[in-house]
C-alpha cells in the first residue's frame, strides 16, 4: 500500500495509464528514470465507428493506442491494451446520455475517473502485477496524519490542475495512486517530451469529451437516442415565449440558441424534464446564493457534523469562491451557502470543496436554492 510519508516503495512496480498523449508519456518516463519497474497500460474504451476513426488527439482511437505503444517501446517497458469498452459504455456513456435526457448537465470525466480509470482499470493493473497506478494528471497525493486519510492537493500548475475531476476517488483508490506530474508545469512536461525524442511532443491537447466527435454533444445525443420532443419555453412567471427543440440541447445559464426575441438577453434558468418545459429569465435570475448537493464523497476529512468554511468550485474552470458547507443528513446531502450569489448553478455538475491547496471532497449538484 501507499507509504504514509507520501513516498512510493523503492522496489514498487507501477502501471502507468498511457493514453498516447504527452502527459502520460512523460509520467512513464519520469518513473523509469527513478528506477521503478514500469508497465504501460492503455484503455480501449469506445465502440462508435466515428470515434474509432478520429485522430490520435482522441484518447479512444486506435492511433492513440499505437502512440502509447511507441512510447513504451522507446522507454523499454512492456505495454498492454486493456479492453474496458462494455463497462465504459455502461458507467460513462450511458450515464452521460441519461443525465442529459433527464435535464441535467453531467461531467463524464468524474464517473470515468472513479469507476473506470481508478476502478476497473486499476483492478486490471493489480492483476498484471502492479503495486500502484500512475496517471498523467496534474495533481498531488497526500496523507493526513490527523484523520488518517489519503487526499489530493492541487497540482503546482494551477492552469492545468485536475483535482476537480478526481474528487470522487475513494480511500482505497487513493492508496494505490500516484501522480508524477503534480509538481510540474505543462511547459516543463512538453520540454521533457522533446528531450526524450517522443514523436508526440507537439501533439495537441485531447478534446474535452473523449467519446464525442468534435465536442458536438447534440449530434451525439441524436445518434444515440434519436429525436427529442419539443416543448414550451416559459419565463419565470409561467408565460409561454416559444418552443424548444428538446431539453437535452440546453443547459442552465445558456444564452445563445434559444430562438427567442426579447428586449433584454434571456438565459436558461431551469430545466423541467417532468413537464418538458424550458424556463428562461434575465441575467439576474440565473444567480443563486445556495445549492443542495448529493452523492457526497469526502476525501481529506470524514463527513462533517457541523458547518465547515470552504472554497467551492461549481464547474471545472470556475473560480473558487468562499462558502459554508452545511451537512443535511446521513443520506449524503449537504447545503452550500456562498458568500456571494453564483451564476448558472447547474444540476448534474460537480461542486468540489477546497481549503487552500487541499481537496476536502465534493458532490453532485442536485438543485439551486
Amino acid at each position: 500500500m501507499f507509504n504514509k510519508n507520501n513516498h512510493l516503495n523503492s522496489d514498487a512496480t507501477i502501471a502507468v495509464a498511457m493514453s498516447g498523449g504527452i502527459d502520460s508519456s512523460v509520467a512513464a518516463a519520469l518513473l523509469v528514470e527513478k528506477g521503478y519497474k514500469v508497465i504501460g497500460l492503455t484503455m480501449r474504451l469506445w465502440f462508435d465507428p466515428e470515434v474509432e476513426g478520429l485522430s490520435a488527439q482522441n484518447c479512444c482511437s486506435f492511433e492513440a493506442v499505437n502512440d502509447a505503444k511507441k512510447v513504451a517501446d522507446k522507454l523499454g517497458i512492456p505495454h498492454y491494451a486493456i479492453n474496458l469498452k462494455d463497462i465504459f459504455k455502461k458507467e460513462v456513456v450511458d450515464y452521460f446520455i441519461e443525465e442529459y435526457a433527464s435535464g441535467r448537465t453531467p461531467n463524464p470525466c468524474v464517473p470515468c475517473n472513479r469507476k473506470i480509470k481508478f476502478g476497473a482499470f486499476l483492478d486490471s493493473a493489480i492483476k498484471v502485477g502492479a503495486d500502484y497506478l500512475a496517471t498523467g494528471h496534474y495533481v498531488r497525493s497526500a496523507w493526513d496524519p490527523t484523520f488518517k486519510r489519503y487526499y489530493l492537493k492541487k497540482g503546482h500548475d494551477l492552469q492545468k490542475d485536475q483535482s476537480y475531476t478526481l474528487y470522487r476517488l475513494t480511500q482505497k483508490q487513493l492508496s494505490y495512486s500516484c501522480f508524477p506530474l503534480g509538481a510540474y508545469h505543462k511547459a516543463q512536461v512538453r520540454q521533457k517530451a522533446k528531450e526524450m525524442g517522443f514523436q508526440i511532443a507537439n501533439k495537441a491537447e485531447s478534446q474535452e469529451v473523449c467519446f464525442i466527435p468534435n465536442n458536438d454533444y447534440r449530434d451525439f445525443m441524436i445518434r444515440q437516442k434519436g429525436k427529442f420532443i419539443p416543448g414550451p419555453i416559459k419565463d419565470t412567471s409561467g408565460r409561454e415565449l416559444g418552443i424548444h427543440k428538446g431539453l437535452p440541447f440546453y443547459t442552465v445559464g445558456q444564452r445563445r440558441g434559444l430562438g427567442l426575441t426579447s428586449n433584454e438577453p434571456l438565459y436558461v434558468v431551469e430545466i423541467k424534464p417532468q413537464e418538458n418545459v424550458l424556463v428562461v429569465g434575465t441575467k439576474e435570475e440565473i444567480y443563486s446564493r445556495e445549492l443542495i448537493a448529493h452523492q457526497l464523497n469526502y476525501m481529506k476529512i470524514p463527513p462533517p457534523l457541523k458547518a465547515v468554511s470552504i472554497k467551492a468550485r461549481i464547474r471545472y474552470r470556475a473560480p473558487e469562491v468562499p462558502a459554508l458547507l452545511h451537512p443535511i443528513d446521513r443520506q449524503g446531502r449537504a447545503k452550500v451557502e456562498f458568500s456571494e450569489p453564483q451564476a448558472a448553478v447547474t444540476p448534474g455538475q460537480s461542486i468540489v470543496f477546497y481549503q487552500d491547496e487541499d481537496v476536502l471532497g465534493g458532490g453532485i449538484i442536485l438543485s439551486a436554492v
